[in-house]
């Protein structure tokens, strides 16, 4: 039996990960169109891929293109970036739950998002506890499947330098090796992430949270 084609949407393209998520679908001969929303172009190239500059401000502005198989959720700002945690929040939160809530409206099945290490709606560490709202507000939109992904620090060609995140992940990479205590903070480059990501989403597994060990397993299982 021939299977259907999907259609993915992806916001958060032009960052770190959703840019390598976006290549690998366009690859991906599962995968016939690739719907991004952002505020730039990512600069890729290929017939497969729909392309739509959005004001995630107003959900009038999207809301129509959100339709497809599954919705890939990778937005995601540092204080520094946002300046404000007012910033961040719309960042990290609302913009990506105002996103989700179209995708849910425009009967998208499966959601699969980015979220972080010890997200937690109470914790007293704001960047857990906003991580932590996004995961509950999204399992309580009900979508037939989700998927969240809880990496540690990310990996790969940035456009703006982060010099002390990118030397803490060389360091825990390298003592890992002989203090296995350390595995669960290790970095982990975006490319295996994304990889993690598309196959978690081929296969049945929903209603899903992979820490940072289970995306090392997953990817590696047959």
């Amino acid at each position: 039996m021939t299977h259907k084609r999907k259609t993915a949407i992806v916001i958060g393209a032009t960052g770190l990960t959703g840019f390598q998520l976006t290549k690998q679908l366009i690859e991906n001969d599962k995968f016939e169109k690739i719907i991004v929303l952002g505020r730039s172009k990512t600069g890729l190239q290929s017939d497969k891929l729909q392309e739509h500059i959005v004001d995630f401000d107003k959900p009038e502005s999207f809301a129509e293109f959100v339709k497809g198989d599954v919705l890939f959720s990778c937005l995601g700002t540092t204080i520094k970036k946002a300046r404000t945690k007012e910033n961040q929040y719309k960042v990290d939160v609302t913009y990506q739950y105002e996103v989700a809530k179209a995708a849910k409206l425009n009967n998208v099945a499966t959601l699969i998002l980015i979220s972080a290490p010890g997200a937690n709606p109470k914790s007293l560490i704001f960047y857990s506890k906003i991580k932590g709202e996004l995961e509950n507000k999204i399992k309580e939109l009900s979508f037939e499947r989700y998927l969240i992904f809880q990496p540690s620090v990310l990996m790969g060609q940035r456009t703006e330098k982060r010099t002390g995140e990118e030397f803490a992940a060389k360091f825990v990479n390298f003592f890992s090796k002989i203090l296995p205590f350390l595995k669960k903070y290790r970095g982990i480059d975006t490319t295996i992430l994304a990889q993690a990501m598309i196959k978690a989403y081929i296969s049945d597994e929903k209603n899903k949270t992979y820490k940072l060990g289970e995306i090392f397993n997953n990817l590696s299982s047959t």
